[in-house]
Parts: C-alpha cells; sequence; structure tokens
C-alpha cells in the first residue's frame, strides 16, 4: 500500500515570528511575514535615514533594509551566521496568510528587517496581546503593538506598519519609485 506524502499544514496556533535584538525578544504576526534569509548584499542610499542600512535585490524586488538594532539605537553588530532578514510587508492591512498572493499585496510595500536572530514560530494559545507600556519619547521608533509570553520570556510584538513611513521618505528621497508588480512605476 502506498503512503500518502502530504505536506504539512501551517499550525493555525503558532501566529508569531520570535527573534532577538541584543539581549530583547521581539516578534512580527506570521501574517505579516513573507520569508526569513540570510542577509543580501546592500546598496547603501545617501541622506537616508540611518536606521536604514539601504536597498537589497530580493528575488527581483528592490526592497528598503532596516536595521532594528541602529532604530532601538543600539550599536550595529558584525553579522554573523545567526543575522536573518525577516521579509515582512508594510502599509496594508494584513489578511491571513492562506489568502496572500505570491506578490506583495496590492498597497503594501516588502521590508527587509535585519536582526541578530531568529528564534522560534509559536502563538499567543488564543490570549490577547497585553497592552504596550507607555514609555514617552521613541515609542513611535519602538513600534510595539502589544506583548505576550513565551517560556518565561517577555516578548515585544512590533507592529510593521510603523515602518512604512521610514520606507516613503528613504523611496521619495532616493527618487525611486515603487511599482507594484504588473504595474508600471509612478
Amino acid at each position: 500500500m502506498a503512503q500518502s506524502l502530504s505536506r504539512p499544514r501551517h499550525d493555525p496556533l503558532k501566529n508569531l515570528v520570535a527573534f532577538v535584538i541584543g539581549d530583547v525578544n521581539y516578534a512580527f504576526s506570521i501574517d505579516c511575514v513573507r520569508e526569513i534569509v540570510n542577509p543580501l548584499p546592500v546598496i547603501e542610499l545617501p541622506s537616508s535615514p540611518s536606521a536604514v542600512a539601504g536597498v537589497a535585490d530580493y528575488r527581483g524586488d528592490v526592497v528598503p533594509v532596516i536595521d532594528l538594532r541602529v532604530r532601538f539605537g543600539l550599536p550595529p553588530v558584525t553579522v554573523t551566521r545567526r543575522t536573518k532578514w525577516i521579509l515582512v510587508e508594510v502599509g496594508s492591512v494584513q489578511v491571513p496568510r492562506a489568502h496572500l498572493s505570491p506578490s506583495v499585496m496590492p498597497g503594501s510595500r516588502l521590508v527587509a528587517v535585519i536582526v541578530d536572530g531568529v528564534t522560534d514560530v509559536f502563538g499567543t494559545g488564543g490570549a490577547e496581546l497585553r497592552p504596550a507600556p507607555p514609555l514617552g519619547a521613541g515609542d513611535d521608533v519602538r513600534g510595539i503593538a502589544g506583548v505576550t509570553y513565551f517560556a518565561d520570556l517577555m516578548v515585544f510584538v512590533l507592529d510593521p506598519t510603523r515602518f512604512a513611513g521610514i520606507t516613503d521618505a528613504l523611496m521619495e528621497g532616493a527618487g525611486v519609485a515603487y511599482a507594484l508588480p504588473g504595474e508600471a512605476p509612478s
């Protein structure tokens, strides 16, 4: 009797992609994560915001690369084997992964976020995120959507739409026009 080789399905209870920056644990909703990749060559752009490492060619798309260490006021570090890029979609209403087309969703952009290491994919167990603590100046830079716990560690869940403004400014300043698949650049 032949065995059926079925592909494992995404566990809907695992809705967060966890990563570290320095000694702090963060996560993105899995619904906005396109892919996790090893770092690619980066082209630095003049007069770009300090947190923007530059742009990279990711499968034919030019994507801004944001260094979260710099954005959070930490010193940059040397790239290691653990260093990863999380490609996230910013600037659109997030939809379940099953509804995403192979290309970027209309109204959104792809951004590569440099992290010190990806640690796990986990879920909140049905619990809602706790509200982010108001920390005053810099709340927009941090972009914390809420707080949860995983393996007895506090994890700050980031809102990727907070990166839309920095990428807009970068692309306008560089004279780069984003074009969605099948559209001409504006």
